[in-house]
């Protein structure tokens, strides 16, 4: 039941963060309208069609692991390999984004977090010296 909380969080936020229906959300994320109810009432069997878990989650920009941890799972599967361009995430924004995964953290603190981060974004760049 977890998985199925983790994805009636991530639709209620879709729906007040983007103002997504059901359908749009299903559209959104090449993840069927019958499929999204199964997974809210936790009717499948074994483990829900994991390339579709992680289309839910790009979608709407949730990381494929807080899904993964739902469902029981010990972590997103093969890691992809990293760029020479690509940074380590530094532990404080790892846990921000965290924080904007885990659905037991309500709704308006998230819309916060991403208010915030999208002022920081923003504003200029002040250079020492």
């Amino acid at each position: 039941m977890a998985f199925a909380r983790f994805v009636r969080r991530a639709i209620d936020d879709a729906r007040e963060e983007r103002g997504w229906t059901v359908t749009d959300l299903a559209t959104h994320t090449g993840v069927g309208r019958s499929t999204v109810f199964r997974w809210l009432a936790g009717d499948w069997q074994d483990y829900p069609e994991l390339a579709k878990v992680r289309g839910f989650c790009a979608a709407l920009d949730l990381p494929v692991a807080a899904a993964f941890r739902a469902l029981g799972l010990p972590d997103a599967g093969p890691t992809p390999r990293r760029r020479a361009e690509d940074a380590p995430v530094e532990a404080d924004v790892r846990v921000i984004l965290e924080r904007l995964a885990d659905p037991s953290v309500p709704a308006e603190e998230k819309h916060h977090i991403r208010d915030l981060l999208r002022y920081l974004a923003r504003r200029p760049v002040r250079r020492a010296g």
